[in-house]
């Protein structure tokens, strides 16, 4: 074309701009420049949505300059795409002051600051805009309606539920954008039959439609569902993409179906996705999941072209074996932090938490830094060996380096502290947080809970709420278990109502286990059984074992042989089950049942976890095990347990034979040879304390230090780590186990 005008470059630049070559769209647009021709208001928007597909915000602003340098500054057309441009690049304040800054607008103009809202997470705001839209007579369309459900899958279902009510009282085409969105909204509140319904209102479908049902599907865990409207999806002819890919094999995972996980995968080759990012790394998830040959995971590993970060998580967070973690590191060319980061999660995550703190001499060597995401791993794996010194030492590199600013690294030290029962320095790293946000408070809570502060730890949920933080799953959790360990029954019940009365969250299977523990602790086993009955979830193994666990206590046989016979049709390879149920037999006087249990136990070659304690001496980690004797000083551990007991006889002690050399009493025995007489003894335990080690270990520091032993019980975390505090005129003698009301509530250690 020899005579080109500003209407032929705009046409052709608009032609690469649908096509999504942004950066060619660009190009031509300084060509166009350069040849003297000044651009309109269709052309400084068309290369606005290549600036805010790009997200090149240099780029934008110059361009803006040029608008208003020709007086554009308050055309309609282009306020909408500087609003999407500003929206795009992350800058949600400017782009609403232009909209503000516009006239009334138009549909487009509205629509496109409401899905800023919803980018920015502003979902009142969306709502707000939609109101003020209606008042000043703009007519929304499907897409407004598609943005503004997006946003009510945050604000709540009635608020979800009143935008579909508009949706029909404005009489909106059901067109497959605004139909996908509403199938997703309603997926997202597990509510699948509305979901199908308003999918087959209309035979339209595309592959985002039916990934939202295949989706739904995986959230209500109807994994065979989710299968069968992918075979019903591809029999209609339309083939998956990436997400539904991605999401299939999160199914896969779910049901540790490899079988399946193999025919998906197929697929994938079919479709040739396997060098996708995000299908590649679901293919990893999947065969560490489901498939006991590393091999598997690595050959789907190397067909990704580019792995991230996410795709290395999968492949070494997957990996039982530390030492084939290790061999994947050294497959890496160049390994920085972002990759010890994720071995040290991953290794946290199986409960190697040794392991995690010996990265840092890797790093070392190395020359890799610490950040603060790597710091925080080293400071949890700290607090799942209640590891002061280790935690102590990262507490100072943390100030050094000037990481400590950071919330997760100070909230790392709020957990460790309260783990290792030093509520003092807990408080005072709390109080040395600018912002505390609900991972804070929640830390600071779980502290006071585990260290039987349970007075404080309530007080420390209101000031949470006076100080306007919202509380989330995590902290009713907390709440709950303070609640049953301190014995204020009706106070958790206040507080379990309270969620979703008040808080508008949902309880989860785990609220409703710390429900039946709470009411099974106070001895109200009717109530908890009816809870069992009308909870909205299918119960499973732990809220029958929860519920056998309080039967022993309360001696209910009857109850207790039904919860056990609920517990074993679920899961009958726990041995915990038949042990609790031996012990609910002898206590009632019926020791044939007992043995029974037992000799059924060992027939189908189950065994009990074996009672295991350690302790923490001059940075290094010791371990024990009931009646072990591989320990370089067991003899002396042994004669010190003797001179204990003939000490703690004289206070009314009666020695138990069955366990004389439990974990706990070796780790005591080791703490009081291998330490001053002054210093605290820190132990961590894998099970509840028995009948027998818990009184031995309340008068057993009497006769050598003197004074009141001061018996406080709990325990928190919800990694299973809980504590009791034995503490000693509050100095002498701390011991840290698992969570059980006087250590009596589950299964005896070994």
């Amino acid at each position: 074309m020899c005579d080109r005008d500003v209407v032929s470059w705009t046409g052709i630049i608009s032609a690469y701009v649908k096509s999504g070559k942004h950066e060619e769209a660009i190009y031509l647009f300084a060509q166009m420049l350069l040849s003297a021709l000044i651009p309109n208001e269709f052309t400084f928007s068309t290369v606005l949505r290549s600036c805010s597909s790009l997200e090149d915000f240099v780029l934008g602003i110059c361009i803006q300059s040029q608008m208003i340098k020709l007086g554009f500054e308050s055309n309609p057309v282009l306020g909408t795409a500087l609003v999407d441009f500003y929206s795009k690049c992350g800058c949600f304040s400017e782009a609403f002051e232009i909209f503000k800054a516009t006239d009334c607008g138009d549909v487009i103009s509205w629509t496109t600051m409401i899905s800023s809202c919803v980018k920015a997470r502003e979902w009142g705001l969306a709502l707000t805009l939609y109101c003020r839209m209606i008042k000043v007579g703009i007519t929304p369309n499907e897409f407004t309606f598609a943005k503004l459900l997006m946003a009510c899958c945050f604000l709540g279902l009635k608020y979800a539920k009143l935008v579909h009510a508009h949706v029909v009282l404005w009489g909106i085409k059901l067109n497959l954008v605004l139909k996908t969105a509403l199938v997703d909204m309603y997926t997202k509140w597990h509510m699948m039959e509305e979901a199908l319904k308003i999918s087959n209102q209309t035979r339209e479908a595309d592959v985002m439609l039916w990934t939202a049902v295949i989706n739904g599907y995986s959230q209500v865990s109807d994994f065979e569902g989710a299968i069968g409207a992918f075979r019903k999806m591809e029999f209609s002819g339309i083939s998956p993409n990436a997400f539904t890919f991605g999401r299939l094999l999160h199914n896969c995972s779910s049901l540790s179906d490899l079988q399946l996980g193999r025919q998906i995968h197929s697929r994938v080759i079919e479709a040739g996705l396997e060098w996708d990012l995000s299908v590649g790394s679901g293919l990893v998830d999947m065969y560490m999941k489901c498939s006991e040959m590393v091999k598997d995971a690595s050959l789907a590993f190397k067909q990704i072209i580019s792995p991230n970060v996410i795709c290395w998580t999968s492949l070494i967070s997957g990996l039982e074996m530390v030492e084939d973690a290790w061999k994947v590191i050294k497959m890496m060319t160049n390994r920085d932090v972002i990759t010890y980061t994720i071995l040290a999660a991953g290794l946290n995550l199986m409960g190697h938490h040794e392991k995690t703190l010996g990265i840092i001499a890797r790093m070392q060597d190395d020359d890799v830094k610490m950040d603060e995401f790597i710091l925080a791993s080293f400071l949890s794996a700290s607090a799942g060996l209640a590891a002061m010194e280790p935690g102590k030492q990262l507490h100072c590199y943390s100030v050094k380096s000037g990481l400590f600013s950071w919330i997760s690294v100070s909230n790392g030290l709020v957990d460790l502290y309260g783990k290792c029962g030093s509520m003092h320095d807990a408080r005072r790293v709390f109080m040395e947080i600018d912002k505390p946000n609900v991972v804070s408070w929640n830390g600071l809570i779980a502290g006071l809970s585990s260290n039987s502060y349970f007075s404080s730890a309530l007080s420390g949920f209101e000031d949470m709420r006076l100080a306007g933080i919202h509380p989330d799953e995590i902290t009713f959790l907390l709440v709950l278990y303070t609640c049953s360990h301190g014995g204020l029954v009706d106070r958790g019940l206040e507080y379990f109502h309270s969620m979703s009365e008040t808080y508008r969250i949902v309880p989860q299977p785990d609220h409703y286990v710390c429900l039946v523990d709470l009411l099974g602790r106070a001895g109200r086993l009717e109530e908890a059984m009816d809870i069992l009955e009308k909870m909205p979830f299918k119960a499973d193994a732990l809220i029958y074992k929860t519920l056998l666990g309080s039967c022993k206590v309360h001696k209910k046989l009857a109850i207790g042989e039904d919860m056990a016979r609920r517990a074993l049709e679920l899961d009958p390879s726990d041995p915990a089950v038949y042990v609790l149920l031996a012990n609910i037999y002898d206590d009632a006087g019926r020791s044939d049942f007992g043995d029974m249990m037992r000799q059924m136990m060992r027939a189908r070659g189950l065994k009990k976890c074996p009672g295991q304690s350690w302790m923490e001496i001059r940075n290094k980690v010791h371990h024990f095990t009931a009646r072990d004797r591989s320990h370089p000083q067991i003899n002396d551990l042994h004669e010190k347990i003797k001179s204990l007991k003939v000490g703690v006889k004289s206070l009314g002690y009666e020695d138990d034979a069955g366990s004389s050399y439990h974990s706990e009493k070796l780790a005591i025995a080791f703490g009081l040879l291998n330490t001053p007489s002054m210093a605290p003894i820190r132990i961590i335990k894998n099970l509840r304390i028995c009948v027998d080690c818990h009184t031995f270990t309340k008068l057993s520091e009497l006769p050598q230090r003197g004074g009141e032993v001061n018996m406080t019980l709990g325990g928190i975390d919800l990694n299973n780590s809980g504590s009791v505090v034995v503490r000693e005129d509050k100095k002498l003698l701390t011991v840290l186990f698992p969570d059980g009301q006087d250590g009596l509530m589950g299964e005896p250690s070994p």
